[in-house]
């Protein structure tokens, strides 16, 4: 697998870390008793528009206003029932509108909010730890 494939982008905007490279093992810092614990970078990071590139897991339904970022292309969508099985190396993505979906093998580049922290999301219940809202994505 290359190091692209391996890794995706987050960039911020104007800030100290902009054009910073985050690997999925840069996402966590350390794992403890308590679960998964954020990296510094991640937390810096919150609440600024961030640009991501991944694969995008096959969605739930075929219109659906979100979908998960994933480190490398999978068959499956790697949803779960609550944070606390939360896959280390992928990212929900909530779009700012419905769009169509791409192929698992295409790698993609997602800009929107990063925000993390346990969420349930009201309308499917999924459960996520990392989020970028207000999205969009293009196909790299």
């Amino acid at each position: 697998m290359s190091g692209l494939a391996a890794s995706f982008f987050l960039r911020g905007s104007g800030d100290a870390l902009a054009g910073s490279v985050l690997t999925f093992d840069e996402l966590y810092g350390k794992v403890s008793v308590l679960g998964l614990e954020f990296s510094d970078k991640v937390k810096q990071l919150t609440g600024q528009t961030v640009s991501m590139r991944g694969f995008m897991a096959p969605p739930l339904k075929a219109e659906a206003a979100f979908f998960v970022l994933t480190e490398v292309p999978m068959a499956l969508c790697p949803f779960c029932s609550s944070d606390s099985d939360w896959p280390d190396n992928i990212v929900v993505v909530y779009l700012d509108a419905k769009q169509t979906f791409v192929q698992p093998s295409s790698q993609i580049e997602v800009t929107g909010t990063l925000e993390m922290g346990s969420w349930t999301d009201p309308e499917t219940g999924f459960v996520s730890l990392l989020r970028l809202r207000n999205a969009s994505y293009e196909v790299v």
